[in-house]
């Protein structure tokens, strides 16, 4: 059966991420003003209808407020999320480990560790990988696609067998999904989530078809999801 083409995000969607961007990569302080209606509708030319949505994206959000009359304006509300993740946002509770941190490590293992999967595999870890796929096709949430995600690439780890790496692989996940706090899907994610699907399904594919020439360029795709906390990025 066919699968119906992701939506494309609407012009206030794309103006709402822009301006949560740059909130996230400024570390603009809660309380700063980003102007008036009018200059927010001027810096990122839109009409007064698409700028009430694009607010409105963004007080659902808890990111702004707007604020009438004299002195008034779109304010800060509160900080975006700690850590980006491709299609998602996501908050972590105290750890003592900078959870940005955990994501650089994770991906540098990956990469080590993806390669090796390659030549490792057996029937049976292609079977775990393909049900972890199917699992992040059909995950509830953002939270419960974060998870399978994880489950994935865990079971790359282990094909490698390379106990080593694929315990210190299993840690940095599990302190990820006990920390998490909150997940979110961006919003116009469904172009995003749907790519982000596609390409770790081909990884499977490549690893299982020993094709290393495609696992390659997979691997590059892949790489193209940012995580971003602050003024900081790093490749998943």
């Amino acid at each position: 059966m066919s699968t119906p083409p992701p939506e494309r995000r609407s012009r206030a969607q794309q103006v709402a991420v822009t301006i949560e961007n740059a909130l996230l990569t400024d570390r603009t302080p809660v309380g700063t003003s980003l102007g008036r209606r009018t200059d927010l509708m001027a810096e990122h030319n839109v009409s007064p209808t698409v700028m009430n949505e694009v607010l409105r994206i963004l007080r659902d959000r808890g990111l702004v407020v707007v604020r009438p009359g004299p002195g008034g304006g779109v304010f800060v509300a509160n900080q975006p999320p700690q850590v980006r993740l491709g299609a998602l946002d996501l908050w972590f509770s105290g750890s003592g480990t900078d959870p940005l941190e955990l994501f650089e490590a994770r991906g540098h293992l990956e990469d080590v560790l993806t390669p090796v999967a390659l030549d490792r595999a057996g029937p049976v870890d292609i079977r775990d990988m393909e049900w972890a796929v199917e699992e992040m096709r059909g995950a509830a949430d953002a939270r419960a696609y974060l998870e399978a995600n994880l489950r994935l690439h865990l079971a790359i780890a282990r094909a490698a067998r390379i106990p080593v790496l694929a315990g210190m692989y299993e840690a940095i996940a599990a302190i990820i999904t006990g920390t998490l706090a909150r997940a979110e899907l961006l919003p116009g994610h469904e172009e995003m989530y749907a790519h982000n699907i596609e390409v770790h399904a081909q990884i499977v594919m490549a690893i299982r078809d020993r094709d290393r020439d495609a696992l390659t360029k997979l691997i590059g795709l892949h790489r193209q999801d940012l995580v971003r906390s602050g003024d900081s990025s790093h490749s998943p």
